[in-house]
């Protein structure tokens, strides 16, 4: 009798666990982001949220968790409960540079995530002074060329994307320039203008502002191609072919996310990066949409961490 009993119940249980796996999220989503309030990965954050709380039917929470250049805030992701209420808006900083700067991450990038998709690219601009004698990139690099060690370029900080791509500028162009790094770009921004400093690798939205405003001149870009957010702008690589240098955008879970759950958020974000009003409103922060499957967006990070690891033991540089 209590055989029976059990056998009949096992399809309702089995039923329940199909409806649970149909009904996510039946709650909503809390979305990590490392970064501070304000910044360009958390205005992105909020862009993309809104929409994919509307397509999933519940609402993606952003919860700022900035420290230790991302790390704070991924580190949290990674030992959320792997149940699809806790995800991780990250960046290039946190997945890909941080672990080749630094020993000391209190996660693994690859093991203790799970890849959702890939949001978004927002190339770098190369901005010199108006007073500077080159105004294309190959006239800049004859101008490093002749005068090695004599220019200097700024960054925000060591180990951070603005660092790594002027080095890996440096040697594909095989220019000797001092590093002067600040505590973020927009403290660099007036040096450049007075021509103190003569070359600067600032993000695609902070940076063009700028020379739309006639305070300082743009060289090119850093992406592979030219930019549809900047049109007028070469890309670098028309000059040092192969460069390109962007900060992408992501979307992980902690490690052990159930496949159904990262096929439904993977499936709903690839529709709203689709949508042309979020392309738009995107393109405005100077960030391209992405999209595509987990297994792609691994293999992306993959492959931008080893270029950056690349250029990291190259030029010796740590944060430790």
């Amino acid at each position: 009798m209590k055989r029976r009993t059990l056998l009949s119940l096992a399809p309702l249980a089995f039923g329940s666990a199909g409806a649970w796996a149909q009904a996510y999220p039946a709650k909503p989503i809390r979305l990590l982001v490392p970064f501070p309030a304000g910044g360009a990965t958390d205005l992105f954050a909020r862009a993309v949220s809104q929409r994919l709380g509307e397509k999933l039917g519940q609402p993606l929470v952003v919860e700022n968790r900035p420290g230790a250049g991302g790390a704070l805030g991924s580190d949290l992701a990674a030992k959320a409960p792997a149940d699809g209420y806790t995800l991780l808006l990250t960046t290039s900083s946190t997945h890909s540079i941080g672990p080749s700067v630094s020993t000391r991450l209190p996660y693994d990038p690859v093991r203790d995530f799970t890849p959702i998709v890939h949001l978004g690219d927002a190339p770098s601009i190369m901005l010199v002074p108006n007073s500077s004698p080159a105004r294309t990139v190959a006239e800049w690099i004859a101008l490093a060329k002749a005068k090695p060690g004599q220019l200097n370029y700024a960054s925000s900080g060591i180990g951070t994307i603005v660092q790594l791509t002027a080095e890996l500028f440096k040697s594909q162009a095989g220019v000797f320039v001092v590093h002067i790094p600040y505590k973020g770009t927009a403290l660099a921004i007036p040096d450049l203008a007075s021509g103190k400093l003569d070359v600067l690798f600032d993000s695609l939205p902070t940076g063009l502002p700028h020379v739309r405003d006639g305070r300082l001149r743009a060289l090119g870009v850093t992406s592979a191609k030219r930019t549809p957010l900047a049109p007028e702008l070469p890309a670098i690589a028309e000059v040092l072919p192969g460069f390109e240098s962007n900060t992408w955008f992501g979307l992980y879970g902690p490690r052990g996310l159930p496949p159904d759950v990262v096929a439904r958020v993977n499936q709903a974000a690839n529709e709203v990066l689709a949508e042309p009003d979020l392309k738009a409103r995107l393109a405005k922060l100077g960030i391209d949409t992405a999209g595509g499957t987990p297994a792609q967006f691994a293999r992306m990070v993959a492959q931008d961490a080893a270029k950056w690891k690349r250029i990291v033991v190259e030029r010796k540089i740590t944060t430790e």
